[in-house]
């Protein structure tokens, strides 16, 4: 039988396990966030893993639940690498990457679909469902949500010191996103789950990198945060200390200097394009934290790093 939480009682006890003062402080630290954040857009990149733990995902169900019941609209593009990757293998499908993006043949882009925008998609549609909320899935082919073309990479030839284009195939980059589409959910109470399989214009198939996806996604509803999930804290020093918050400017530098690199880059650039288009901030957050996006959203120092255009209070 379901417990009726308005009947339940617990005697008063200043010694009782979990702290009760200890967790009020963490409720009253976050009302100015509550207030703040009401009506707001938060759209999440979800991925890595704290997709792929068991215990994580079902963590990140209940806080996606519990930021909707707030008065927070939570809009989710997921990725889904390892099982793209594991599926491949299953049937025997060799793939190969350059710079991170899975070079996609027609076979392949079949394949990339079927995983993120059927099994992943729902297992996090389901997840959601299951803690209380109301999730619905879609991929951007859905209603045209994200239109894209094909992208273009260059890289350059180490023995001609020549600029080449490299042809990727069906890796597609968004040209559009139908923002009317995410409304009419959010607007209804439900929250999206957005695979990233873009659709070109002559109806073509596009596999999106989910942090590209993302970035648009909030780029177009003028999203209050662009929330990454990630492996890693952050943004680390060379002292391998979190940095909580940077502007655009510190970003530029600490890439000069060799602060910022590897893997990180493009999840940065994509919190810059997102920033500049009129999200209000991005964050880069550990997805491996448990409860990472409370953390982050509803504490005064967050968990990740905080980017913006300019350096200031952020509430």
């Amino acid at each position: 039988m379901k417990e009726n939480l308005s009947e339940k009682k617990r005697p008063w006890s200043k010694s009782a396990p979990g702290n009760w003062f200890t967790k009020a402080e963490t409720l009253s630290e976050a009302l100015p966030y509550l207030r703040e954040y009401a009506g707001k857009t938060f759209v999440i990149k979800y991925g890595g893993h704290a997709m792929g733990d068991e215990k994580l995902a079902r963590l990140f169900a209940t806080d996606v639940v519990l930021m909707k019941h707030v008065g927070i609209n939570p809009v989710i593009v997921h990725g889904g690498g390892p099982q793209i990757e594991e599926m491949l293998e299953r049937l025997q499908i060799k793939s190969s990457f350059v710079d991170g993006l899975r070079v996609t043949d027609r076979e392949t882009v079949d394949i990339v679909e079927m995983v993120l925008a059927g099994s992943i998609n729902k297992k996090i549609v389901s997840a959601i469902n299951k803690a209380g909320g109301t999730a619905i899935g879609l991929s951007g082919k859905d209603g045209r949500l994200i239109e894209a073309k094909q992208l273009r990479r260059k890289i350059l030839d180490p023995e001609s010191n020549i600029e080449k284009v490299i042809d990727l195939g069906l890796v597609g980059e968004p040209t559009q996103v139908n923002a009317s589409v995410l409304y009419s959910l959010t607007d209804s109470n439900l929250i999206p789950v957005i695979a990233p399989i873009g659709i070109g214009k002559d109806g073509a198939t596009f596999n999106i990198n989910a942090d590209t996806a993302a970035g648009a996604v909030a780029a177009a509803l003028n999203a209050e945060r662009l929330l990454m999930l990630t492996d890693v804290a952050g943004v680390l020093d060379k002292n391998g200390q979190l940095i909580p918050e940077m502007s655009k400017p510190q970003v530029s530098a600490k890439k000069r200097d060799g602060t910022i690199q590897g893997g990180m880059i493009p999840k940065i650039d994509t919190c810059l394009a997102a920033v500049s288009e009129g999200v209000k901030a991005a964050v880069v957050l550990d997805g491996r934290v448990p409860h990472a996006l409370i953390l982050e959203t509803f504490t005064e120092h967050g968990v990740g790093t905080l980017i913006r255009g300019s350096l200031g209070k952020t509430v």
